[in-house]
């Protein structure tokens, strides 16, 4: 059975791992092409977008897919939208995995938004050396507020002309641990962590950190994605694609 994979979590690439010992399922695992160098699993792999709705439901079509699992990132809202749309439309099952949030716990100081641009100034107006998390492809709303410093993570290195005026670039790739996490934050004297709420265990140790120094979190809120079938797990999403393979099994009998 031919299923389609919409990667870019840790997730996702567990997932391809495992379809590899499941000679049952074709999987074609494909990513957006945002990082540079990613880590890919040993299956088909598919690099580059599908040109909206229409163009991955002419995808599904012309390939037979009988089953997608949308593994993209929490906040890769509009792909989740589009995979929801074809999927619908093309009668094609689909399960999104859905990593669990992250719960602010005692003596965490985090400001909850909705958004970017309400993350870039709920810093404040007073000068801060800001830890920001948020991505390279988010960077435009820190730009207009100037005052403060950025001490920017990311895994690739972005166009240096999206950068804020004042950042310094940490290039690294997670997972992290506490105790590097609370050295970097000392380091470069961070006021305050600005993330999104990514939910995921290899980026979780910064809000351990935050904690235990005592520093203010400004944790941007999930989009809202539409109603799917769900799982939390790489496990999880395959039981279900073994699921939908002997549902179609059945009704080929």
């Amino acid at each position: 059975m031919r299923v389609l994979i919409l990667g870019g979590t840790s997730e996702a690439s567990e997932l391809g791992r495992m379809l590899t010992s499941a000679p049952e399922l074709a999987p074609t695992f494909c990513l957006a092409g945002v990082t540079q160098a990613p880590v890919l699993p040993e299956v088909k792999v598919r690099i580059g977008g599908f040109g909206g709705i229409d163009g991955l439901r002419a995808y599904l079509r012309h390939n037979a897919i009988r089953a997608v699992v949308d593994a993209t990132h929490p906040f890769a809202a509009r792909m989740s939208h589009n995979a929801a749309m074809a999927c619908e439309m093309q009668n094609v099952p689909l399960l999104r995995i859905e990593r669990p949030e992250w719960k602010p716990e005692p003596g965490d100081q985090w400001v909850t938004v909705s958004d970017i641009k309400t993350a870039a100034h709920a810093i404040g107006r007073k000068p801060r050396n800001v830890f920001l998390t948020t991505g390279r492809k988010d960077l435009e709303p820190f730009r207009e507020v100037t005052h403060h410093h950025y001490i920017l993570r990311s895994i690739d290195r972005p166009d240096p002309t999206l950068l804020p005026q004042h950042v310094t670039l940490v290039l690294a790739r997670p997972p992290f641990e506490v105790e590097d996490e609370i050295a970097l934050i000392q380091h470069h004297a961070i006021d305050i962590v600005v993330t999104k709420n990514a939910g995921a265990d290899a980026t979780r140790a910064k809000l351990f950190a935050a904690r235990a120094l005592g520093l203010p979190v400004i944790m941007i809120q999930r989009p809202l994605l539409p109603p799917s079938l769900h799982a939390e797990t790489a496990r999880e999403a395959l039981d279900w694609l073994q699921a939908v393979r002997h549902a179609s099994t059945l009704r080929d009998v």
